[in-house]
């Protein structure tokens, strides 16, 4: 075990235990709070969060799945690494694919839905103004899902979301702290802005900019570029997808 203690605050209950439980946990290892190569029990996690261990040891599985952590039989969970350059590639990936999905569904989304989707906009931002990261996250993740839902193309959704809760961003709650958090958070309201008047390319720098922050500013407090943009374009500006 570590010799700090990771900073987990206990948990209020919710309609879905495991799944606080699991968002918990996951906001902890990307924002650095449960470290790389570390092995956690479960007990003491459970301890930590005040809940039983039960739903703890659910929710490591269920971040088993997402390459989080892996198991070590009798002994608990350890988080895995992610290498800078294993993130800038992470980030890459994400960008071929949320990028171009967001020029795709730029002007189809259906008017009643904008206010649903500013809603978890203007959640993003207050959480980023209390720091607030578990929220940030969460709501970020949601948001995120609920954009991609409109390329109408499940697995797509599926495995952006995966990816965007594998990230590592330690440099988050310093930024968080300082103030800079916000100027990320806003960016949902832009994006939104562009998706509802159809600017589809606005829509598509604004997603590659935003995304960026997550391997640069966010993970290591610097937007330094290290690697490049993406090569190639899954979905080239001519390619709309339709409802």
């Amino acid at each position: 075990m570590p010799e700090s203690s990771p900073r987990l605050s206990e948990i209020a209950p919710a309609q879905s235990l495991r799944d606080s439980v699991t968002d918990a946990l996951r906001t902890a290892i990307i924002v650095g709070d449960l470290e790389e190569g570390e092995l956690y029990s479960a007990p003491v996690l459970a301890g930590m969060l005040g809940v039983s261990a039960t739903p703890v040891r659910e929710a490591m599985m269920d971040l088993a799945r997402e390459g989080l952590v892996t198991t070590a039989k009798n002994k608990g969970f350890r988080v895995t690494t992610m290498t800078s350059s294993d993130l800038e590639q992470h980030t890459q990936v994400r960008q071929l694919l949320e990028g171009p999905a967001m020029r795709a569904i730029a002007g189809i989304i259906p008017d009643e839905d904008y206010q649903e989707l500013t809603d978890l906009a203007d959640a993003i931002e207050a959480a980023a103004l209390l720091s607030d990261l578990r929220t940030y996250l969460t709501e970020d993740r949601v948001f995120h899902a609920r954009l991609m839902a409109y390329t109408r193309n499940a697995r797509l959704t599926e495995l952006a979301t995966s990816l965007r809760g594998q990230t590592r961003l330690k440099a988050l709650r310093g930024l968080a702290e300082n103030g800079q958090l916000t100027r990320s958070a806003r960016e949902h309201h832009d994006l939104l802005e562009l998706l509802r008047s159809g600017d589809g390319d606005g829509a598509y720098e604004l997603a590659m900019r935003h995304l960026g922050h997550a391997s640069r500013l966010w993970s290591t407090g610097s937007e330094e570029e290290r690697t490049g943009e993406p090569l190639i374009d899954l979905f080239p500006a001519a390619d709309v997808v339709t409802p």
